[in-house]
């Protein structure tokens, strides 16, 4: 049975709540919404908090394994049928977004997750970084277009 044969979209969207509200209270639990914290992490040469290679170690040992049974699958526990990216190539695209993505978050001491979650707890430098990462979608958008 597809998706389009049941009503999946509100066991979709309610999935999609929990599990960002589940990914929200984390963030703060490990406090990952402090720039501070993250500033701290990428001080190798000062006071170094290694916390957040935990925290990150923590999401790769609970993401991995969810990943492989999710590519087994093929569906979303919702019947959605899961849309996985077409190409895993490491092209000069990939390394220049991700250079780009880490001097941001050397920078600011957020990405965009912590990010959106400081920013709903009323943090100012949540909104300059929000309203900065909204203007370069639109960027992008504007600048990758097809011709």
């Amino acid at each position: 049975m597809d998706c389009k044969d049941r009503n999946c979209g509100g066991v979709a969207a309610l999935s999609s709540l929990l599990a960002g509200l589940v990914f929200g209270l984390g963030l703060i639990a490990a406090g990952m919404t402090d720039p501070m914290k993250v500033r701290a992490f990428l001080d190798l040469a000062g006071a170094w908090d290694p916390s957040l290679a935990l925290v990150m170690g923590a999401a790769i040992a609970v993401g991995l394994p969810a990943t492989l049974i999710a590519r087994r699958r093929g569906r979303s526990w919702s019947g959605a049928p899961i849309e996985w990216p077409p190409s895993n190539a490491i092209d000069a695209r990939l390394i220049g977004g991700g250079v780009l993505f880490g001097i941001g978050w050397g920078l600011a001491g957020l990405c965009p997750g912590p990010a959106l979650v400081a920013l709903g707890s009323g943090g100012s430098e949540a909104a300059i970084f929000v309203a900065a990462m909204l203007g370069g979608m639109a960027l992008h958008a504007l600048l990758d277009r097809p011709r």
